[in-house]
């Protein structure tokens, strides 16, 4: 099946506008710095946040605003006052650079932050995003953020193929995200495209259904979603949890063949959820994932497997099989190749799908489980 794509030009001006939309009706989220102006407590939030999920860090930032509630308090601290708010942290270069810049800041520039972009990227430890960060949301300038959310999202709509980890990528994604951004509002726009990769465009297990941009969404459209953003270093992982989706209609198995640079590439595989650490399947979960993701209101589910390893060279695979029944062909199941149960065997698998299939095999005389 040939891929769907719609004009680039058309796709990038509706995206902004779907987002900010989104951002003003649906955007529910909220954290203690959102609308806030003050660069000090916008950089100290950021700094916080790098290799910190939001969760643990909410704390830590309340914690420094109570006990430093300007820069001018953060550079008069003592080292070991601050050292201690921070622990639990980790990474504490963190905060030794965050102590550093407040002094130079405080000391050096009279208490008075940089208001441009190139000046704040010259502080200490702060690099492109935080201070793309930090000037659109406290002096309103037109300064894209890129992180992990922002990467997740632009690649699946967008439908890049270049790895996220290379400096090909991280060009190309730059220069995408300063196309998107809304230049008249680029703290709020800012702001929403994080939210909307924190709360709808999620890693694992994103809210497809949910989705104002589903309909122009490449990997939406074209059964991918669980494929971008794409990573080079992908091998360099330890341990990875793919849950492969059998979906059953009639008689018929969905399967595809693999594309993407990474193992297993040319093979044939189920539909396929992958993740960076375990997931908790059980029937509620995954008729709650079915309707968020695909948008499967009628399916039901059949089977849960027990979870099978495979130790290759550089990772260990963990997997899980989920045999769905559905009623109804969705369109953006339209990615998967429906074969006949009995045509399985003319069809190559990775081992451990193999594997799967003939334990499966010796149990019951047919695949679907009844």
């Amino acid at each position: 099946m040939a891929n769907k794509t719609i004009s680039k030009e058309i796709s990038l001006q509706w995206f902004t506008q779907q987002l900010m939309s989104w951002n003003k009706v649906k955007n529910k989220r909220k954290m203690p710095w959102k609308g806030e102006k003050d660069p000090y407590k916008i950089w100290l939030s950021e700094v916080i946040l790098q290799q910190t999920r939001v969760e643990q860090g909410l704390d830590y930032y309340n914690k420094f605003i109570q006990y430093f509630p300007t820069i001018i308090a953060l550079a008069e601290a003592k080292e070991e006052q601050v050292f201690k708010l921070w622990e639990g942290l980790g990474y504490y270069s963190r905060c030794r650079n965050l102590l550093h810049t407040a002094r130079f800041i405080v000391f050096e520039l009279e208490g008075k932050f940089p208001t441009e972009y190139e000046a704040i990227l010259k502080l200490k430890g702060v690099g492109p995003y935080t201070a793309a960060a930090i000037s659109s949301f406290a002096f309103n300038l037109p300064y894209a953020v890129v992180d992990g959310n922002v990467f997740r999202v632009i690649a699946r709509y967008l439908g890049i193929d270049t790895p996220i980890d290379t400096l090909e990528g991280k060009k190309q994604f730059t220069a995408l995200a300063q196309q998107l951004l809304d230049h008249n509002q680029p703290g709020r726009y800012n702001q929403a495209i994080m939210d909307f990769g924190a709360t709808v465009c999620k890693p694992a297990l994103p809210n497809c259904s949910n989705c104002m941009l589903a309909t122009h969404c490449h990997a939406f459209l074209n059964t991918q979603v669980n494929q971008y953003p794409i990573k080079t270093k992908i091998i360099n992982r330890k341990k990875r949890w793919i849950y492969y989706m059998v979906f059953h209609y009639k008689d018929a198995i969905g399967i595809r063949q693999r594309q993407q640079k990474d193992i297993w590439q040319g093979l044939h595989e189920f539909y396929s959820v992958e993740s960076t650490t375990s997931i908790q399947w059980n029937e509620e979960t995954i008729l709650q994932w079915l309707q968020e993701q695909l948008n499967l209101k009628t399916a039901s589910v059949l089977y849960i497997s027990s979870i099978s390893k495979q130790q290759l060279t550089h990772q260990q695979i963990s997997s899980q099989f989920i045999h769905i029944k559905i009623k109804q062909l969705p369109m953006h199941l339209g990615g998967l190749i429906w074969i006949k149960e009995s045509d399985i065997r003319e069809f190559a698998f990775p081992r451990i799908i193999t594997a799967y299939l003939e334990s499966l095999h010796i149990k019951k005389p047919k695949m679907v489980i009844k």
